[in-house]
């Protein structure tokens, strides 16, 4: 009897690890997982990235506001641009502008998103300084471009009929420098341009 309590109670201690490990695996996956979830769906206002807008299919117009915010501990100014109508599938082009304000040199990365929500799957990135760090040094400003579309494929969601305006909304946050030391550089930084 104690034999088979013996080989039940291993069989129990090695589930039990075993689930435990798949938790902790689990754990470590989760973000790029979570990341790559929103990058497909859409999901809570996450654009997508193309390499061509397809071309204007419809004369449906959208209206694309731009929002910006800046983490506390990040002394820069951060100023959108004025809003622009677009029609679905046309390339749009419009430029960011942010100045260090401190005195020493900075680097910052942005985080974005789209509201609506439901129009994340649906507005395309071409290019955007988004991709990459931006570092600049003190008092200098920099224009910032981005370039997008809107796919045509959102008329055939007829929940979306009544998306009219879109606005794209961008957070800075400072890169420590010691985070920037442990990471690779995989990314340039965008062109400077000192005004």
């Amino acid at each position: 009897m104690t034999g088979v309590r013996a080989a039940r109670q291993r069989t129990t201690a090695l589930v039990l690890g075993g689930v435990a490990l798949a938790m902790v695996g689990a754990s470590f996956a989760a973000v790029p997982l979570y990341r790559l979830f929103c990058q497909v769906t859409g999901y809570g206002g996450t654009t997508q990235v193309a390499a061509q807008a397809p071309g204007v299919s419809s004369e449906r117009i959208v209206t694309v506001r731009f929002n910006t915010h800046v983490a506390p501990d990040l002394p820069w100014s951060f100023e959108p641009p004025a809003p622009v109508k677009v029609r679905l599938g046309e390339e749009a082009v419009v430029a960011y502008r942010a100045t260090n304000r401190s005195k020493k040199t900075m680097t910052a990365q942005a985080s974005f998103n789209v509201t609506p929500f439901k129009a994340g799957p649906y507005f395309a990135k071409i290019e955007c300084f988004c991709f990459a760090e931006q570092e600049l040094e003190p008092g200098q400003s920099i224009e910032m471009p981005v370039t997008f579309f809107i796919d045509p494929e959102i008329v055939a969601n007829r929940h979306l009929d009544d998306i009219k305006t879109v606005t794209l909304s961008y957070t800075l946050y400072r890169v420590d420098e010691a985070d920037k030391k442990k990471r690779p550089a995989k990314v340039a930084a965008a062109p400077q341009a000192n005004q």
